[in-house]
């Protein structure tokens, strides 16, 4: 089969349906997968029909490049020593768990002349793909992530685990980061943050208010984008997209925007494959990463400070 050897690092469900579509492609062959613990690496190669790693040394032999699905404080160790040894790396989302770590990540891909890809799926999204083809000037974002409580990625708080999707979006759209980051958030069920607004303002004008929630009694996942003279409204669940539009003298028209549908983590791997045969830069590369993950970090510094002040309001009561 032609194309890169892909290798999965972690077996867990991000790591698995990574394995059944790179499984399935015609541009890569699936090389193999470790995980730390080898009885969920056998379930998930018998799944995929593939063979297991017994380190990550075994992985880096055999395969061209891989796909990093572990734990996010793990990403950048994982992923730099593979690119030190002549992979290319997909890593999943967020790059890192600090901002070091990322820059790290990014740094080593430049030395060692690697492509790396930052796993934002959303942008993959095939309506948000439809989406960026209509953007002309961003003015207003509002956008609702929410979804039920469940123990996965709970080694991370929800900006980093949900609301980072959107920020990714936010900066893609705009091209810009922000200047000013306003933020809130509380920890429900656990001891990290679990439910976060944030409200940034971009230097060309742009405001975007964000909500994300992982201890909802509903999924959602909807953005609104306001531009001049129409708005967007975008359902990243369904994969569709509505765009409203003034009409002379006072109408409104609206349309549906054309979506080609397919399955975004489809979309992601074989722009990766893409990348790593032809040497260019990926569509979500480290860099992306990067920004993304220091936006999510503003916030969660900013809803410190909130949560001070208000520990400080009720103690002086």
């Amino acid at each position: 089969m032609p194309g890169p050897r892909v290798g999965v690092v972690g077996a867990g469900v991000f790591g698995r349906n990574h394995l059944r579509v790179i499984h399935s492609s015609q541009n890569a062959s699936l090389s193999g997968v470790f995980d730390l613990d080898p009885g969920r690496a056998a379930e998930a190669a018998r799944a995929s029909a593939c063979p297991i790693f017994s380190s990550l040394e075994e992985l880096a032999q055999a395969s061209d490049a891989a796909v990093v699905a572990t734990p996010t404080v793990t990403h950048s160790e994982v992923g730099c020593l593979l690119m030190e040894r002549g992979l290319d790396v997909l890593v999943e989302k967020p790059i890192a768990h600090t901002s070091e770590a990322a820059r790290n990540l990014v740094e080593t891909a430049r030395r060692m002349s690697r492509v790396l890809q930052v796993g934002h799926l959303e942008r993959f999204n095939p309506a948000v793909i439809a989406l960026s083809c209509v953007v002309t000037k961003p003015l207003f974002f509002e956008i609702h992530r929410l979804s039920e409580f469940s123990p996965r990625s709970l080694d991370v708080d929800v900006v980093l685990d949900l609301m980072i999707h959107d920020i990714d979006i936010i900066l893609a759209l705009t091209g810009e980061m922000p200047e000013e980051i306003r933020a809130a958030g509380i920890s429900i069920l656990t001891s990290k943050v679990d439910i976060a607004n944030a409200r940034l303002q971009f230097p060309g004008g742009c405001v975007a208010n964000l909500t994300a929630s992982r201890v909802s009694t509903e999924r959602v996942r909807k953005l609104r984008l306001f531009q001049p003279h129409e708005y967007i409204s975008l359902d990243y669940t369904r994969k569709d997209a509505v765009r409203f539009r003034v009409k002379p003298p006072l109408a409104i028209d609206f349309a549906q925007l054309p979506v080609t549908k397919d399955e975004p983590l489809r979309l992601e791997l074989e722009a990766f494959f893409s990348s790593v045969a032809s040497r260019k830069d990926p569509p979500v590369t480290g860099e992306h990463g990067l920004k993304a993950l220091e936006v999510a970090t503003g916030i969660l510094a900013k809803i410190e400070e909130h949560s001070r002040l208000v520990a400080q309001a009720l103690q002086g009561g």
